[in-house]
């Protein structure tokens, strides 16, 4: 079995894994951890001008949108060899030749941010936002002692450009945020048990999407 331990990070010129790094793991009600300025800074302004497009609610597999350049070279770091060590090594886990999958999020609904957990499928949940400074009081993550109370967190974080927020899927990882409506951009990187749940997800999303489209277009 493969060393837990993760690798030296390596210089990256728009994550800053050096701060991941130096951030220590939360362990309590359950593994996770905050990282402003994870995206770097200078990194930021390519980053947001080519997020695709989202201009309706719900999540979207990376794939299935326009994406410019230094987007898409962002999604390929992340999905890189560097980034899985760290995240193996942070969170003790065997994540190598464990599948990623990234979807997208453009716009929060009313519904949007129920109190819940991620499928047993995955294994960790990684979210960086793309917003600039974060006035409202809704839209903001919640790390929870429980699934019955919003207001029963641990952690709050605001979704602002460049902050990671990342935990180990778990039965006891409830979270979600106030309701808050308009754009709330996020990008949401999982590794999953295998290579059978990133096709069935990817149909899923595909599915919906698809199913988006036709009610907005009354088809």
């Amino acid at each position: 079995m493969p060393s837990l331990a993760a690798e030296t990070p390596s210089r990256s010129p728009r994550l800053d894994l050096e701060r991941f790094e130096a951030t220590p793991l939360q362990r309590a009600p359950f593994d996770f951890l905050i990282v402003p300025g994870f995206l770097k800074r200078a990194a930021l302004p390519a980053v947001e001008r080519d997020f695709p497009a989202i201009d309706r609610g719900g999540s979207f597999p990376s794939t299935s949108v326009r994406c410019g350049p230094a987007f898409t070279a962002l999604l390929d770091e992340l999905q890189g060899p560097a980034v899985t060590a760290a995240f193996a090594g942070k969170f003790g886990l065997d994540l190598s030749g464990r599948p990623t999958m990234v979807t997208l999020r453009g716009q929060s609904r009313q519904k949007d941010g129920a109190i819940h957990t991620d499928s047993k499928t995955k294994l960790v949940t990684a979210l960086i936002y793309l917003n600039s400074a974060w006035e409202s009081d809704g839209g903001r993550l919640r790390m929870l002692n429980g699934p019955d109370d919003i207001e029963n967190y641990v952690a709050e974080v605001p979704p602002e450009a460049g902050t990671l927020v990342a935990f180990r899927c778990a039965e006891n990882a409830w979270h979600g945020h106030k309701p808050f409506i308009g754009q709330r951009r996020s990008i949401q990187l999982n590794w999953l048990t295998g290579r059978g749940v990133l096709k069935r997800e990817l149909r899923r999303h595909a599915f919906s999407a698809l199913t988006k489209k036709l009610l907005r277009f009354g088809t």
